[in-house]
């Protein structure tokens, strides 16, 4: 049983659902999670409130309060890839993060994640992250260090005053001749069935990318990709929509039986570059990771 030393937060909606505990709250909240698994973690002590005190399998619903719980699986897979940091100060971590390896926990992972693996081996326990990259992608991750300023990099992301840039690589067409053509791609993206799945839609659109093919072999392309918005999966679905799905891509165009990870044929997709004003220095910053996709 792997169990994690930190604790996972969840925010109580403001309107009750229609509970009348927190047990009941987290049992229609986590429906793959068996009701009796929340039972024996509330008995055991492992869910409590932000300060400290515990949940109880009687506690009342409270609209927006914090509940604390600690994710625990059977069996956690090991990612035999290292991350390393590539900057430091203060205020934040920038570390680049390999392709399998999850940002936060989730799912089968727990201790197997970037944040936690950080939160080991810099001893900063209060390192948070402040946006997510897919567990297949690789690239750069943002972690804020210092409480007091987390939410002055958090409203960085919220109001969009990051530029993120990426790299694609895609199969091409046997005729394709597209180096240095560019899409300003504009469409709805909502989910799909499963729901994990994501696809385009009619309506307005919510979504926004810029993406440029820079090089090209007979088989292959390489891509720029600079994400406007950030809805789910939206690079790959926006590959897909152009017709070059990106290379090992298990979800796009079709969604694959599922199947252990594939260590030789990750995702290729790479969040190469991140770049922003300073909130508390108001100077200019860019970092950039010494990783590259590769068209062979």
């Amino acid at each position: 049983m792997a169990i994690s030393k930190y604790p996972s937060k969840l925010s109580l909606p403001q309107t009750n659902p229609g509970v009348a505990t927190v047990l009941d709250y987290l049992i229609i909240k986590f429906p793959y999670v068996d009701a009796h698994l929340w039972r024996q973690r509330i008995e055991d002590g492992k869910v409590h409130w932000h300060d400290g005190s515990l949940i109880s399998l009687q506690t009342p619903f409270l609209p927006q309060q914090q509940v604390y719980y600690y994710r625990e699986v059977e069996s956690e897979p090991m990612i035999p890839f290292k991350e390393s940091i590539v900057f430091q100060d203060e205020h934040i971590l920038v570390a680049y993060k390999p392709h399998f390896l999850a940002v936060i926990p989730g799912g089968a992972y727990v201790n197997e994640c970037l944040q936690n693996r950080l939160r080991h081996s810099t001893g900063m326990e209060d390192l948070q992250a402040l946006h997510r990259l897919d567990r297949v992608t690789a690239g750069l991750v943002m972690f804020s260090i210092n409480p007091d300023s987390r939410h002055r990099y958090h409203d960085v992301f919220k109001t969009r005053q990051i530029r993120k840039t990426y790299q694609a690589v895609a199969r091409i067409g046997h005729h394709d001749t597209i180096v240095d053509q560019e899409w300003d791609v504009k469409n709805r993206i909502e989910r799909s069935d499963p729901r994990f799945l994501m696809k385009v839609t009619k309506g307005e659109a919510n979504s926004h990318s810029v993406i440029r093919c820079v090089q090209q072999t007979e088989k292959n392309a390489l891509f720029e990709l600079n994400p406007i918005t950030g809805r789910t999966h939206q690079l790959r679905v926006h590959m897909q929509s152009l017709g070059w799905p990106i290379l090992n891509d298990k979800y796009y165009p079709e969604l694959q039986p599922l199947s252990a990870d594939n260590y030789a044929k990750p995702l290729q997709l790479l969040a190469k570059e991140l770049a922003f004003i300073d909130p508390l220095t108001q100077q200019e910053r860019c970092f950039r990771c010494d990783e590259n996709l590769s068209l062979e």
